[in-house]
């Protein structure tokens, strides 16, 4: 097989970057479209009203969104991982998934009612599953591929970086959309911000489905890869992913993370908004800011790791993140401008959310690595699914309790729901890195 050069690296980081525009597209403009603050320009398009006290609808639709895709994520990695394709066992999924995963994340924009309705629910609803279903085609087997062209410890580190900076540039642009929104709506003179945002989607969508296309297209897979089909059953394989140790804790760790990591991202035009007294569009100032300011800190990731190790890093990264999301409650509670208790909270995530972006994609590899030769057996797509289905898990789950906390306040002098986000945060970090102390840390990939 050939060596992957790093032309193709920033290839295969492209369709991480494409992905990322899309997943968090969703995650930074859903509520905030379907739920908007007061002053935002945009109309309220779904009842809050509670069911049993807690629940409100839309927290209903993400969670379920999530269960229905939760049954397809096994069988598209068994497809993925047995498929006897003559270009591979990967690309072909990602190339077909491209095009329902752009169409899918427009369409969650464009509900029939504009207004609140029963009717733009059950769209919402529709739209998100086939969305996730869209995505998580594509997701599943181009992670897969990273045990097979990464071959060394190093070079699963190295591409696990560039994969990091493809997604933090997918959040980044994503978090622009109301800036796009305001380029529309200037240019071609739209007075309707329901509108503007839409072209801003549908821009953003088209965006990242190229990016997405061009791994589909520029990697051949049969150069790089081992691609001999898996012949363990579905449920074998299952459990025994479920009996590996180590793979507990790694994804236990990374379901509270992620939630976390959800709940603040899904929060930031909103803490820019109310909280701070800010334009909604500096929460995009706000996204740049951290993702420059974390990509500034790879190096000293690196270096860290070479010192300390990957589960050091990991674990002290979380209580890090923890002590930085503790600040959000207290934005404009203090003798301190809001704006400077924002952008502080935001500075002290950096390194976290650098760290954590870059280990968890070279652990899982690693683990697998280990896996593949302690079996004989191709499964990574098994791995990587459970792994992804409990970062989506952890991704709805951040979506749907966000939801459910604006119940309590999501407006300027009303906004207890907003601040309650930042200890939920902080306590869902904490709870991770409490749960990453027991994994058994293999060699140092700096060995």
């Amino acid at each position: 097989m050939e060596n992957f050069r790093l032309n193709k690296q920033i290839v295969y980081a492209a369709g991480m970057m494409g992905w990322s525009i899309m997943i968090n597209l969703i995650g930074v403009m859903l509520i905030f479209y379907y739920l908007p603050p007061d002053g935002s320009g945009l109309a309220v398009l779904i009842s809050q009203n509670r069911w049993f006290h807690i629940f409100n609808i839309l927290a209903v639709i993400l969670a379920s969104g999530r269960l229905i895709d939760a049954f397809y994520d096994p069988c598209i990695d068994r497809m993925s991982d047995k498929s006897k394709n003559k270009r591979g066992r990967r690309i072909p999924f990602m190339l077909y998934s491209v095009l329902p995963s752009a169409v899918f994340c427009i369409l969650v924009f464009y509900p029939p009612v504009q207004g609140i309705s029963h009717s733009n629910a059950i769209w919402l609803l529709i739209t998100l599953t086939l969305f996730f279903i869209a995505t998580t085609t594509y997701a599943i087997p181009y992670n897969a591929m990273l045990p097979e062209i990464a071959r060394t410890a190093q070079d699963k580190v190295r591409l696990s970086t560039f994969q990091q900076v493809g997604f933090v540039s997918g959040i980044v642009i994503a978090a622009q959309t109301n800036v796009i929104a305001d380029v529309f709506g200037s240019v071609f003179h739209l007075h309707d911000r329901t509108v503007s945002v839409r072209y801003a989607v549908i821009f953003l969508s088209v965006t990242g489905g190229i990016a997405m296309l061009l791994p589909a297209l520029v990697i051949d897979e049969k150069k790089y890869c081992n691609s001999t089909p898996s012949s363990t059953p579905l449920l074998a394989s299952l459990k025994e992913s479920f009996s590996n140790r180590n793979f507990i804790f790694f994804i236990v760790a990374c379901f509270s993370y992620y939630m976390a990591i959800n709940l603040i991202s899904n929060g930031l035009l909103y803490f820019a908004k109310v909280l701070a007294n800010l334009s909604a569009n500096e929460g995009g100032i706000l996204m740049i800011f951290m993702v420059v300011l974390s990509v500034a800190f790879y190096p000293a990731v690196n270096l860290s790791v070479k010192k300390l190790g990957e589960k050091k890093i990991f674990v002290i990264s979380l209580f890090m993140l923890a002590f930085a999301f503790f600040g959000i409650p207290l934005i404009g509670k203090l003798h301190i401008p809001p704006r400077i208790m924002l952008y502080s909270s935001v500075a002290l995530s950096a390194f976290p959310v650098a760290s954590l972006g870059i280990l968890p994609n070279a652990l899982l590899a690693g683990l697998i690595d280990d896996e593949v030769r302690r079996t004989g057996d191709n499964k990574e797509g098994m791995f990587f699914a459970v792994n992804f289905f409990s970062i989506k898990l952890g991704q709805t789950a951040g979506l749907s309790l966000f939801a459910m906390l604006t119940i309590y306040g999501k407006d300027p002098g009303n906004d207890l729901g907003l601040r309650l986000t930042g200890v939920a945060g902080a306590v869902l970090c904490i709870i991770a890195g409490i749960t990453f102390a027991g994994f058994r840390q293999r060699a140092n990939i700096y060995d």
